[in-house]
């Protein structure tokens, strides 16, 4: 049977990298969750925190906008370090 979560049972593969980015620019969940909306992606400071915790699946369209948020490549979202 397919299994489409991480080993140690991550929804997403890349919520560690939001941490990750979003710490490095000194911002809070609520802050990248504003800076996600001003370019039209509706969502919210929970999803933030459901995302970096690993809880909330994310979809494509959303891993480009952090992509664009944090002015990194969506490889680097989506590499496991």
């Amino acid at each position: 049977m397919f299994n489409n979560r991480t080993p140690d049972g991550r929804n997403n593969i890349c919520g560690l990298n939001v941490a990750k980015y979003r710490k490095m620019l000194k911002i809070s969940q609520r802050e990248l969750a504003d800076r996600l909306q001003v370019i039209n992606l509706d969502i919210d400071k929970n999803a933030v925190q459901r995302i970096e915790s690993g809880q909330r699946f994310i979809t494509d369209i959303e891993v480009i906008a952090l992509a664009k948020v944090f002015n990194v490549t969506v490889k680097d979202l989506l590499t496991i370090k």
